[in-house]
């Protein structure tokens, strides 16, 4: 196997990009767009929550585009799973 292959992303790779893509460029809309939408039910923004929804779409974005960390630290900070979950704790805050 060449060098050239090794670097090449792989289907599995791509689609967890494109997923990560997809789920946080509406989040990242409704925050921008509609941060109401975030409220509790008392009218009130849950700021530790929203900080963690952030924090996921962020880390959706930086998966998305394709970048690696070098730093362990961060590869850890910016995992997709941890992407994938706190986007979805948002999407939660949403439908609730």
């Amino acid at each position: 196997m060449s060098a050239a292959e090794l670097q090449r992303p792989r289907r599995w790779q791509a689609a967890g990009r494109l997923l990560s893509l997809l789920l946080a460029a509406p989040m990242a809309l409704v925050l921008l767009v509609h941060p109401a939408a975030m409220l509790d039910e008392q009218g009130r923004y849950s700021h530790n929550l929203l900080m963690l929804v952030m924090w996921g779409v962020a880390a959706g974005f930086v998966h998305g585009v394709g970048f690696v960390p070098r730093a362990v630290a961060w590869r850890v900070l910016f995992h997709p799973l941890a992407a994938w979950g706190l986007m979805a704790l948002g999407y939660a805050l949403l439908l609730r």
